[in-house]
């Protein structure tokens, strides 16, 4: 369902000119641009998929040609023949590692302009509640018809009401409105800065040191048994992506322990 449905069902009133603040609104955020940076990020993921699936064949080739020569070959061949082999794996390592970043980043991007269209909707939805107060949309419970409206809207709207609560107990997974007894009670008291401080997702992995989500530049530990796995750079003390293998601070230490 559209945002103006939720908007109609909501207020009921002057949805038009709502909808239409919210469009500026998009325009001036610059979503407009999100697919293009969407298509960018999906487009070099596909490249590094291409060129992964390239060395996967190189390494096959190499390995074939190991196998049918490892009997005639001196000792020095095979070591300079299973360095290539290695390397080839080390490079669809890399491939993987920068496709992960892509997808942290584009998932990042997109969080960041959720959260943005989230507090500018809901900043418009005071504002609007502001106006309907002043022009005289007032009731027992602030959120009633005007004087004058016909009962058969009042019914229309309260029928909609209703299919809109059955609606909601069919889909317990939307968020906005989980366990909210009614929607403007869940919308309208919100303030642009609270929907900036709500966890979009409260099951959303952590990683790192620092048990935070996915944000900036994260880096791979090379222990394929790290329990964290993944970290981000500031946390550990990178400011770019360092050459060859890379070992997180408790990783390390448990190396030199042992």
């Amino acid at each position: 369902k559209s945002v103006e449905f939720y908007l109609d069902e909501l207020l009921g009133w002057n949805v038009s000119l709502l909808f239409s603040l919210i469009l500026v609104s998009i325009s001036s955020l610059g979503i407009e641009n999100l697919p293009c940076e969407l298509q960018r990020n999906f487009t070099l993921m596909r490249d590094l998929d291409s060129k992964t699936e390239e060395k996967k064949g190189e390494i096959d080739k190499l390995a074939e040609e190991y196998i049918a020569k490892v009997k005639n070959l001196a000792s020095e061949q095979r070591v300079e023949h299973l360095q290539k082999i290695q390397h080839a794996y080390s490079k669809c390592k890399e491939f993987s590692d920068d496709k992960v970043q892509l997808a942290m980043q584009t998932y990042e991007m997109v969080d960041k302009h959720i959260r943005r269209l989230d507090a500018d909707l809901a900043r418009f939805e005071n504002e609007l509640k502001e106006k309907l107060e002043v022009s005289g949309y007032e009731s027992t419970d602030g959120r009633g018809p005007k004087k004058g409206e016909s009962r058969g809207l009042r019914e229309k709207r309260v029928s909609r009401g209703r299919a809109r609560k059955c609606s909601d107990e069919d889909s317990p997974k939307k968020k906005k409105i989980k366990n909210s007894p009614d929607l403007s009670d869940a919308l309208l008291p919100m303030q642009p800065s609270d929907v900036l401080d709500m966890p979009v997702d409260p099951n959303e992995p952590t990683y790192c040191l620092c048990h935070q989500v996915s944000y900036g530049e994260m880096i791979g530990c090379d222990n394929p048994d790290c329990p964290i796995e993944w970290f981000h750079f500031a946390c550990v003390d990178l400011a770019s992506k360092p050459k060859g293998k890379w070992f997180c601070p408790r990783c390390t230490q448990d190396k030199k322990k042992k």
